[in-house]
């Protein structure tokens, strides 16, 4: 098995989490640099993470978690927890989009209608993921939860976000740091 992506990706930090004590190759590019040549051979639409298993390629974490949640062996996911993983791309997909536009020189603190869309999806999203928290739906450390902390890792690491108001995620990712692989796959040590 081998998983193709980033050490700084949240989509990718999740995987490497729940593959747990899996065995298999990482391996880690720069995708928008020397890498990028290497994720053209990958995946067509340019996104990491990738597995490779057995001949089969999967290109989405969604789709990946599923594919090695099958393997594990473990409970495919009920509606509820499908809706919380949307919540979370929803606002990651957002915070993506926002550290894009800036690290390509785009001002996303203006008052323009794309930014402002952007922002007011990842802080109603992280209220009501908040919510969730506060009435111990992430309590277990399963791929929702997994995906959680790394969404709220992710946004504190790239300084994306005023906690003002969903403190409850910073304590929920501070009570998650001795988790199985989460140390270990934190992007500050790349």
């Amino acid at each position: 098995m081998k998983l193709i992506g980033s050490t700084t990706s949240p989509y990718v930090r999740r995987i490497r989490i729940l593959l747990d004590e899996e065995r298999y190759d990482f391996v880690n590019l720069n995708i928008y640099g020397e890498g990028r040549d290497e994720l053209r051979k990958t995946n067509p639409t340019l996104k990491i993470p990738v597995l490779e298993d057995d001949g089969q390629e999967i290109y989405d974490s969604r789709v990946i978690a599923r594919y090695v949640s099958a393997k594990q062996g473990r409970d495919p996911l009920t509606w509820d927890q499908q809706n919380q993983l949307t919540l979370i791309d929803g606002a990651n997909d957002s915070a993506v989009t926002l550290l894009l536009s800036e690290k390509s020189g785009i001002d996303t603190k203006q008052d323009v209608m794309f930014f402002n869309l952007q922002r007011e999806r990842i802080m109603t999203t992280l209220r009501t993921l908040a919510a969730m928290v506060d009435d111990g739906q992430f309590e277990d450390w399963n791929y929702p939860a997994i995906c959680l902390y790394c969404l709220v890792d992710w946004l504190e690491f790239r300084d994306l976000v005023d906690w003002a108001g969903v403190e409850s995620l910073l304590a929920f990712r501070d009570s998650r740091q001795q988790k199985p692989w989460v140390a270990e796959t934190d992007p500050r040590l790349s």
